[in-house]
């Protein structure tokens, strides 16, 4: 395994980079003042946000996520993890250069499994950042993280399909901007345990569509975007609009978020790189007790352990990336599933240090340590659960050890 960055990638890199710095960070505080005097910040999608996705998508910087030129810039797993990295520093990088879930997942579902039509209608306003979207597959009712469980139905009646059901922590679906769903539901309750479920793409302002409430994250409303519960009651879509045909929901589920998870992962380092950053240079600045804490034993301690732990999550997610690039997802599933566990985990125990070093500043909007740790704490349980992926490690080292 060779995960040095090729001149190509380093390119790619320094024109991310140079981005972030010269219109992200300058204006992430300007995003935040925009959406605070608006009347309602789920009506209003900050005028620099636009603004700097316009001048991303002059630059080239645009759809780095998508591994075929088709459609992206055409980057392997392995080159687009060091840019998602960078943009993950920020919590409104990545929606800069269109690479923002829930779009990424959707639009990789619709270039992979839609018709021309679908394509035609869906994927190329979302490939153009002109609309949002939002993926409905978990229920209140139900427990999610076994996707068996879901309830919500989608049954035949002609040349339509109607859909019922209540689905909530649909992030996107806040968005002024977004305009379709990709709602899962059951087809055939009766059918082959993996066969019951299918995907159909659903238009944001069908009738029946009912946003009951958006749903915080610690406090957190995620404006625009946010996660919103919706109710689906006699919902129709026409027939044309299923994905692939009914009973393929689960398998198009599993094509979907594997790429999506290594995704939240490689933008979780960058927070906890940014974490560290900020770590370092608040104990260099502050002397309490006529000391630097950057002098104290404990605080080097926290450094030196956030450091080891970075860079083993990152050679982790690097050798689930090239394994998913020479091998598919399938194959990379157990690599997966372990950088799914330790991104996260590895991520919060450094943004837990930097809070502890900053004090109260540290639990503050003055700097993006708490928001980060509400958002990636909410990644031990978003795309699957720590335990099940623990539960998936287990299971295939056990049948690995047996085979030897």
């Amino acid at each position: 395994m060779n995960f040095s960055y090729t001149n190509e990638m380093q390119e790619w890199l320094r024109s991310v980079r140079t981005f972030m710095d010269q219109e992200v960070y300058p204006n992430e505080a300007v995003y935040e003042a925009q959406l605070r005097a608006a009347d309602d910040p789920f009506a209003y999608v900050p005028e620099v946000m636009e603004s700097m996705k316009a001048k991303a998508k002059e630059s080239g910087l645009w759809n780095l996520f998508y591994p075929d030129e088709t459609y992206g810039a055409g980057l392997s797993n392995l080159a687009y993890a060091p840019l998602a990295e960078e943009m993950g520093r920020s919590l409104i990088g990545p929606e800069v250069f269109n690479c923002n879930a829930p779009d990424t997942g959707n639009m990789e579902v619709l270039a992979r499994y839609g018709t021309e039509a679908q394509k035609e209608k869906w994927l190329h306003p979302l490939l153009a950042g002109e609309i949002r979207s939002a993926f409905c597959m978990t229920e209140p009712e139900a427990a999610s993280s076994d996707a068996r469980n879901i309830e919500a139905s989608i049954k035949k009646d002609g040349s339509d399909y109607i859909l019922n059901g209540t689905k909530w922590w649909s992030s996107g679906a806040g968005d002024p901007r977004c305009e379709v769903l990709i709602f899962m539901g059951k087809t055939d309750p009766d059918a082959p345990t993996y066969e019951q479920q299918s995907m159909i793409i659903v238009p944001m302002d069908t009738p029946g569509i009912e946003v009951k409430r958006m749903l915080p994250v610690f406090g957190y409303d995620d404006a625009p975007h946010g996660h919103a519960e919706i109710n689906f009651h006699d919902v129709r879509v026409p027939e044309s609009n299923l994905l692939v045909g009914e009973g393929k929901g689960f398998a198009i589920a599993q094509g979907r978020l594997g790429p999506g998870r290594i995704h939240h992962c490689m933008r979780t380092i960058g927070a906890a790189e940014r974490a560290l950053d900020i770590l370092c240079a608040r104990a260099d600045a502050r002397a309490p007790f006529g000391r630097a804490l950057s002098e104290q034993g404990v605080i080097r301690e926290w450094i030196a352990e956030a450091r080891i732990e970075i860079e083993q999550a990152r050679l982790l997610t690097l050798q689930a990336a090239d394994r998913m690039d020479k091998y598919g997802n399938k194959t990379a599933k157990k690599e997966i599933a372990m950088i799914k566990v330790a991104a996260p985990n590895t991520a919060l125990r450094v943004l837990d240090r930097a809070i502890q070093t900053l004090g109260a500043a540290g639990v503050s909007d003055d700097f993006p340590l708490a928001r980060h740790y509400a958002a990636i704490r909410t990644l031990r349980i978003a795309d699957g659960p720590d335990e099940v992926h623990k539960r998936a490690i287990a299971r295939q080292e056990l049948e690995e050890q047996r085979k030897v």
